[in-house]
């Protein structure tokens, strides 16, 4: 397994029950993903790190309501309550996860004007978080995924890891959905159409 790594996506506590931004059964990932890190020799962490008053928080936008959307530069752009702000316990690793043997922690959403759902890019889809070199560099070629949220950053950094060469899989006993409108039948259409085996 030495070409292969786990890509652990946003366990934090803002994501999991109680959170700001909780996603449903956010926690009952931990107990599965803290498996596999047993099994993996390679572990990165995603962790999402956005400084107060970003430009995807409802809150920075007057007149507008967690979930509706806005046109940015780079596109439509969901609204978010304020969530995993740097420095806080909300955007702290939830404190069940064994996520010491981690070799990465790859922080996402810090530039304030953008918002970042994968591992590997932006939401510009142009700016590049690093880690398709960190992999490459360690002469990983297949990734695993599991996290939060399975129709958001798990989605876009698995579709992403494919576009980047890498073969992915997600495991969705070990991610939890937002479903807003849709987006889980949507998103993991689009996983299948690009090739991300879904276990």
């Amino acid at each position: 397994m030495a070409n292969e790594a786990l890509i652990v996506i946003d366990v934090q506590n803002d994501f999991c029950p109680g959170g700001a931004l909780a996603v449903a059964g956010g926690d009952q990932v931990v107990p599965v993903i803290n498996a596999l890190i047993g099994r993996f020799e390679h572990v990165v962490l995603t962790q999402d790190w956005h400084p107060a008053g970003h430009s995807s928080f409802a809150s920075s936008h007057p007149g507008k309501a967690p979930f509706e959307t806005v046109e940015m530069a780079y596109g439509t752009q969901t609204l978010w309550p304020d969530h995993c702000v740097q420095g806080t316990a909300g955007a702290a690793f939830h404190p069940g996860l064994e996520w010491t043997s981690a070799e990465m922690i790859i922080r996402k959403g810090f530039r304030k004007a953008i918002d970042s759902y994968s591992a590997f890019f932006e939401n510009d889809h142009e700016t590049p978080t690093g880690l398709s070199g960190y992999l490459r560099e360690r002469g990983i070629s297949r990734v695993t995924l599991a996290g939060l949220a399975t129709d958001f950053c798990v989605a876009y950094s698995a579709l992403d890891a494919r576009r980047q060469g890498f073969d992915a899989t997600a495991i969705l006993e070990g991610c939890r959905a937002i479903d807003l409108g849709g987006s889980l039948a949507t998103m993991t259409a689009k996983m299948k159409e690009a090739g991300v085996t879904l276990a």
